[in-house]
């Protein structure tokens, strides 16, 4: 019986969801549905979106040509409120019946719920999109408008609707632009002697270009660009309004003739309404407020200090140095009012994130006669001294089933009253290993505890000054940060001590640079005995060959199980295996096998050997996104880093003597040295409603030379996972054609290069189609195995290639995105079988993920 009535269920479902399919479902008799509009120009169609965009109406949007929305809303019932209340009284005593079994309270409710279904589905899809005649027409004419404020003054448009099949039609624009229109002449008539040398100084800039074609925009851009120009040079009451342009077209063969027009200002003179020149006016007095708080307005002033011209007034003590606030203002007195200084200044009070709400205000100085003097002040609201944060997050990854992380932070301003900010965060998880030697009975069997300190001045410090190079409008910090952390029960177990000493500015609002002189890291591995439970597959190769019956090895590294079967101890068997192979005391080894040994021994040292990484490296992003909502955007960045080369002249100036593999120690630590190189480049392209293209490419190379003969784990390139490859688990895609046999795949050479089109679905559901295509390799180090080295462009046939499906809901303040990718290049293949053999829901690999990949 519950068979049956599952599969009525089904059935009723499906009729349900096949009669929401009629796209005129809800189209009336004398309507029809909008499909397609066409847009011919001279009789050629075009495609441009930026033309398309013109129109009043446009169908209904799709995916792989359904258009979903429209369903979604056809799914809903027009009158649900009636629709509920006629079912409820169609049979007598349903509602006596219903409500002896739910209550009267809860016959109501289901009534509101089968309600707001229906207006959720009517709220979440889309409307059908009905032919309007007016509609039409007025696209019609927004097309010529569009074609006017281009240049083509004469431009003619029509359009026709043409019925297709049932209750449907497309809708066909025709556009005649006829010759356009080019700027000739451009005149002024600027009222102010004032605003007319302005003009004149920086006429070069103009955006009204003689001989090139009209664009009403340009006028804009240039109404703005003028604005912007008097009131950075001085004219502090110079508006918008005042500008105003004529164009003459009569008899000019098509050529525009144009004049800017510049008033005076207004003003009230003696209680009558004139206009004014303008005046250049100066800065007088710069009065800073540094603890101004509105219910102590009234409050006299206790505290009172100068520097460099600059006026602090504070109403209490004065709890900054005063050349820490004066290096955030960039209203200089002596100077000529400028808009931009005010705008820089906002900008820096609001990156120290020592101020809330930072306000400047201007008036005329009344001491001054000539009516040319402002004084500004500065009001600042100091934040509170001290702030606490805490977070909390779960995590999964190859050897954690299950980790819950937690931490804490305590945030102190102003620490030596220089507008510093001192941070001390401490961190910690406990989580459940995968860990193959642990057996402990206890499910939270990991551990780890870390603790960092950063210390962030609003300026370089640097033995010498670097205001020419660097100057104070660039937005200048300094951060000093030092930190360490214990890990325990998981992978080898490791302590980690860093240093940084980073520098940032910004040259522009579209650039960043970040200098990192000093960035040390110590990486101290605990328990190298769990080499081979970590790394099973290595210790799996190593006994495979060493139970090899033409492998003949001292009899002391095996041991048997229970059926009687040999293998080899962990970790005394096998790394005693190891050490004899390299000396040749096993006997019968195959030249592959020794290269299959000799490569695992190398892994084995590079990943177990402690690491003292000291480096420097820059950074140099541009990126080119106006906001957060900019889908039209571009960013590069490009990163250098060099490590190693600072401790090796200290070693040869020091006379440090190389030990037995001729490499320099420092405290006992080999210390890695490598160039190292990455490029990343993303692309975004806003196709309109909602429909985004997307790409990322990246490359990235680390050599090791003079101290080392291989990159750190910690510095190497991985692929695969929710932001890279999302056909591959992280770690286990390459290296090369080797197949990531490995638990941790990692490699000194990395391409990636992603795409995807991203497009809304309804409501806040978004989906996406993406192609992600890499790989990983080793070059220039001591792996030697073909399948996992990079020895030329003919290696690119090993880029893996990984297709898919995601969807996106967006919360607004942030996107939860769930992926699923299908390998279809898998080069760890043989080639006959590399294409498509993994495109199957049971090989597909699931991605969870926050946010956008890229």
């Amino acid at each position: 019986m519950k068979h049956l009535r599952a599969k009525i269920s089904l059935i009723l479902l499906i009729a349900l969801f096949l009669s929401s399919c009629n796209a005129v479902k809800r189209v009336e008799d004398d309507q029809r549905l909008l499909k397609e509009n066409t847009i011919y120009v001279d009789g050629e169609e075009v495609s441009q979106r930026n033309i398309y965009n013109q129109l009043y109406q446009e169908p209904n949007k799709s995916f792989l040509g359904l258009p979903l929305q429209l369903y979604l809303y056809n799914l809903a019932n027009p009158n649900p409120d009636t629709t509920y209340i006629n079912w409820l009284q169609k049979k007598p005593k349903r509602a006596e019946r219903l409500a002896n079994i739910l209550s009267e309270k809860q016959v109501v409710r289901l009534g509101n719920i089968y309600v707001n279904i229906n207006e959720w589905l009517k709220e979440t899809g889309e409307p059908p999109a009905i032919v309007s005649e007016e509609k039409s027409q007025r696209s019609a004419e927004r097309l010529k408008a569009w074609y006017w404020n281009n240049g083509w003054f004469n431009a003619e448009t029509g359009y026709e609707i043409i019925p297709t099949k049932k209750k449907r039609a497309k809708i066909n624009y025709f556009v005649t632009p006829k010759q356009p229109y080019y700027i000739d002449s451009v005149t002024t008539k600027i009222a102010s002697a004032v605003a007319d040398s302005i003009y004149e100084a920086h006429k070069k800039n103009s955006l009204i270009v003689p001989g090139v074609q009209y664009k009403t925009q340009d006028y804009g851009a240039e109404r703005e660009r003028l604005t912007q120009l008097y009131r950075n040079n001085g004219l502090y009451h110079f508006e918008q309004e005042y500008i105003s342009f004529e164009a003459d077209t009569i008899n000019t063969d098509h050529k525009v003739n144009s004049a800017i027009i510049i008033q005076n200002r207004e003003a009230t003179v003696d209680g009558v309404e004139t206009r004014i020149p303008y005046k250049v006016h100066k800065i007088s007095k710069v009065n800073i407020f540094p603890d101004y708080r509105y219910e102590n307005r009234t409050e006299p002033i206790t505290d009172t200090a100068s520097n460099e011209g600059y006026n602090l007034y504070s109403f209490e003590k004065l709890q900054f140095k005063p050349g820490a606030l004066t290096n955030a203002i960039f209203i200089t007195p002596g100077t000529i009012y400028s808009d931009a200084d005010r705008t820089l200044t906002y900008n820096r009070l609001n990156q120290l994130r020592i101020f809330k709400y930072p306000n400047i205000q201007y008036m005329e100085d009344p001491t001054d006669t000539t009516g040319t003097a402002l004084v500004a002040n500065v009001f600042l609201t100091p934040r509170q001294k001290y702030s606490l944060g805490f977070d909390f997050d779960l995590s999964q990854s190859n050897i954690q089933k299950f980790g819950i992380g937690f931490g804490g932070s305590l945030l102190i301003r102003n620490v030596f009253k220089g507008a510093e900010i001192l941070e001390i965060s401490g961190r910690g998880s406990i989580g459940s290993s995968k860990d193959a030697a642990n057996d402990s009975d206890r499910f939270f069997d990991i551990t780890e505890i870390g603790m960092d300190v950063d210390l962030t001045l609003p300026r370089i410090l640097f033995p010498f000054s670097t205001e020419k190079f660097i100057p104070k409008y660039m937005y200048p910090f300094t951060t000093l940060g030092a930190g360490a952390s214990t890990q325990t029960n998981i992978g080898l177990d490791k302590q980690s001590f860093t240093a940084v000493m980073n520098y940032r500015w910004l040259p522009n609002d579209k650039l960043t640079h970040l200098l990192d002189l000093v960035n040390v890291q110590y990486v101290r591995n605990l328990n190298v005995d769990n080499y081979f439970n970590v790394y099973r597959n290595s210790y799996l190769e190593i006994n495979e060959i060493a139970t090899s019956e033409n492998v003949n090895a001292p009899e002391e590294f095996y041991t048997t199980n229970e059926q009687g079967e040999r293998f080899l101890m962990i970790p005394e068997g096998a790394d005693g295996f190891l050490r004899a192979a390299r000396l040749g005391e096993v006997q019968g080894l195959t030249g592959s096998q020794s290269e299959i040994l000799s490569d695992l021994r190398e892994r084995k040292n590079r990943l177990t050997e402690d690491n003292l990484i000291y480096a420097t490296n820059f950074s140099y992003i541009l990126n080119k996104k106006e906001n957060i909502y900019d889908e039209d955007f571009s960013r590069l960045r490009i990163k250098l880093e060099a490590a190693g080369h600072f401790l090796s002249a200290v070693s040869r100036l020091a006379g440090i003597k190389k030990d037995e593999t001729g490499r320099y120690s420092i405290f006992g630590v080999n210390f890695s040295q490598y160039v190292k190189t990455e490029i990343d480049y993303i692309k975004h392209w806003d196709l309109g409603r909602d429909n985004v293209i997307a790409i990322r490419t990246f490359g990235g190379i680390a050599i090791p030379y003079g101290n080392s003969n291989s990159i750190p784990f910690i510095r190497s390139f991985f692929a695969g996972g929710p932001n890279d490859n999302r056909a591959w688990q992280p770690y286990s895609l390459g290296p090369g054609s080797s197949g990531g046999r490995n638990e941790f795949n990692e490699a000194n050479m990395k391409i990636a290069l992603s795409a995807e089109y991203r497009f809304n679905l309804f409501g806040d559901l978004n989906a996406a189609v993406f192609a992600d295509a890499g790989n990983i390799w080793n070059v220039f180090d001591v792996v030697e195995e073909e399948a996992s080295t990079f020895t030329g462009l003919p290696d690119l046939k090993e880029l893996a290639l990984g297709t898919g499906l995601g969807f996106r809901y967006d919360f607004d303040f942030f996107v939860l995105r769930f992926d699923v990718g299908f390998k279809t290049y898998n080069p760890a293949l043989e080639p006959e079988n590399r294409w498509f053999s993994g495109y199957k829901l049971s090989k597909a690999v699931f991605n969870v993920g926050i946010n956008y990949p890229f």
